[in-house]
């Protein structure tokens, strides 16, 4: 089992377990106000003992809620099952405005009513201490686990319980008015009692419309903006959309990375993304799609490469021109050397179009076709001679030019298609790429004058405090 099948695991039966405790307190409770009510005829404490019993049944309800809302997610169910608590809270709301008016129109009708008369004897007060100590225990106990859990079932519990000790405080100083001769006090406490589960009842509905509408948890979107602005890769956050399902974050994000980036570089990134908000919601599951960017610093050499990669084809040779208001371009486009000029045209024009999609138009582009390279040519050590002859040509020319020192290293390997010579040379640390690029090539054109069968030449340049 995965950590985080352990983790839901261990959370389901933390929440079960509350609700099971839920409903026992609830049903002993509904039960003691009902006696202490039927013996006191007190409409305060038989409204708080309706009150219990509509949070034994809502309990209720959310044990089963809570037991559906933990199934994974099915054919019918792609997002899992966890609307059944936004549900199950949505029906106790129901009960407790049901409760709060049923309570207020009897209230009015017995402060019209001056026959009532009320018992305030020690058993009142005994029931009334007693759930009182209990729902204090209780609301913080289910606060502190929903909060935990993200459970809209067990914060509508939490609420319930919250509203209960404060409806038995009316209560008691409701009946506490009554013994000391206040007969309408227990009346004005039921009223009381009424108007803060109707206040408990619009603040529950008001959170669990919000999740059956899918409303976006503001306090948590800017929270995930700045963890995925933080993967490194990530240049542009371009979406990010939430919603809550039971105490699960699920959404989806689009984020931009460099268009330069290989398909499995741009995977580690989205990987990331994925790793950076599991470390900090384990319970939160977002999608995350990543989308190529043109960076700002992109040359013109470097665009047109991208789009040869994109099209599978090997250009070299790029030349750049700006000719007064227009861009020129000219470069060479490898191409199967057995293919036909009509295929190759076609397969050079498409890339034009293409480049002309990347800059515009009015630009000018020449495509010089060559053949392609074999990848891996089949080479051999060529003889001592050769090797001797081809490697004191070089140091001469070296020598010669007055730049390129220390040739060292010279490997000559012959080819179906001539010679491949490589070495390595040293240069001042302080020239710049163009005149090291320069002197070799005048030492490396010298060599193949005096050596017409050489292929290629690559010479490896190294400063010299290398």
């Amino acid at each position: 089992m995965s950590n985080a099948d352990n983790f839901e695991a261990k959370a389901a039966s933390r929440k079960l377990g509350a609700a099971k405790a839920s409903i026992a307190a609830s049903a002993l409770l509904a039960l003691a106000k009902l006696a202490a009510g039927l013996w006191s005829g007190s409409l305060s404490m038989l409204s708080e003992a309706g009150h219990g019993a509509a949070d034994t049944g809502a309990t209720i309800l959310t044990y089963f809620a809570l037991r559906a809302a933990d199934k994974p997610a099915d054919e019918q169910h792609h997002y899992g099952h966890g609307k059944i608590e936004a549900l199950a809270a949505l029906v106790e709301t129901g009960l407790l405005f049901g409760l709060a008016l049923f309570v207020m129109s009897e209230a009015v009708r017995r402060l019209s009513d001056a026959d009532n008369q009320v018992d305030t004897g020690w058993p009142v007060f005994a029931v009334l201490g007693v759930s009182i100590m209990v729902d204090f225990v209780r609301s913080r106990q289910l606060a502190k686990i929903a909060h935990a859990e993200g459970s809209d079932a067990l914060a509508a519990d939490a609420l319930h319980f919250s509203s209960d000790l404060v409806a038995s405080l009316c209560v008691l100083a409701g009946l506490g008015a009554t013994h000391f001769g206040f007969m309408a006090g227990d009346a004005l406490a039921a009223i009381g009692v009424a108007l803060f589960i109707a206040v408990a009842g619009f603040r529950l509905g008001r959170r669990t419309i919000e999740t059956l509408l899918d409303a976006a948890p503001q306090e948590l979107v800017p929270h995930f903006r700045k963890i995925i602005a933080d993967v490194p890769g990530v240049i542009s956050l371009d979406s990010l959309r939430l919603r809550m399902v039971g105490p699960k974050v699920i959404g989806e994000t689009s984020i931009g990375v460099s268009r330069a980036l290989g398909m499995e570089q741009a995977a580690r990134i989205k990987t990331a993304v994925c790793e950076a908000i599991a470390a900090d919601s384990p319970q939160a599951e977002i999608t995350v799609t990543a989308e190529p960017r043109a960076l700002d610093d992109e040359t013109v050499i470097e665009r047109i490469l991208l789009v040869a990669a994109r099209r599978h084809l090997q250009v070299h040779h790029i030349i750049t021109q700006q000719v007064e208001d227009r861009l020129s371009i000219s470069l060479d486009m490898e191409l199967d050397g057995e293919m036909t000029l009509a295929r190759a045209h076609a397969f050079a024009t498409a890339f034009e179009n293409s480049i002309k999609d990347e800059f515009g138009a009015d630009i000018e582009i020449d495509t010089h076709l060559e053949p392609l390279e074999p990848h891996v040519l089949i080479g051999r050590d060529a003889d001592p001679m050769m090797l001797g002859a081809i490697e004191a040509a070089l140091r001469r020319h070296a020598a010669a030019q007055g730049m390129v020192h220390d040739v060292h290293d010279v490997r000559v390997r012959g080819t179906a298609y001539g010679l491949v010579v490589n070495y390595h040379c040293r240069l001042d640390d302080g020239l710049t790429i163009d005149a090291v690029h320069d002197a070799v090539d005048g030492v490396e054109r010298r060599l193949r004058e005096e050596f017409p069968t050489i292929l290629r030449i690559a010479g490896h340049s190294e400063p010299m405090t290398a």
